[in-house]
């Protein structure tokens, strides 16, 4: 499309989209054969104007249906989601406490212990303190 062709937007009156709301209630069309038949593009166009004039119940609603084993497996998920999210926050605070004892003892003991971790003068260090 070049820059001299624009693209028209189309807009409804409110007393059409009344009367296609109306066709939709009374007469019992579908929205497709509606969309067809007046030449509507936009595929959610005319479910807008079914909820902005109040008429949900002509929408198509999804009725979830669960067995009671299904139920409870997700009961059993979320359980065990919300424990492995408990468990994650543990083991974040035993790291941060991990790592504050690090650093306590690097400023004690002047020296950095994850670059000197396994170095045997810092080994001996510790043997001779004992």
């Amino acid at each position: 499309m070049s820059l001299n062709e624009r693209k028209s937007a189309v807009r409804y009156s409110i007393s059409f989209k009344q009367m296609i709301v109306k066709e939709l209630e009374v007469e019992g069309l579908t929205i497709g054969y509606l969309q067809r038949k007046y030449g509507i593009r936009g595929s959610e166009t005319i479910s807008r104007w079914v909820k902005a004039f109040g008429h949900h119940h002509l929408l198509k609603t999804i009725i979830r249906v669960e067995t009671v084993d299904e139920k409870n497996r997700l009961k059993q998920l979320e359980e065990e989601n919300k424990r492995l999210k408990l468990a994650l926050a543990d083991a974040f605070m035993a790291k941060d406490c991990l790592e504050g004892v690090i650093d306590l003892a690097n400023k004690e003991f002047k020296t950095d212990l994850k670059k000197n971790f396994g170095d045997k003068s810092v080994q001996a260090g510790k043997q001779s303190t004992r």
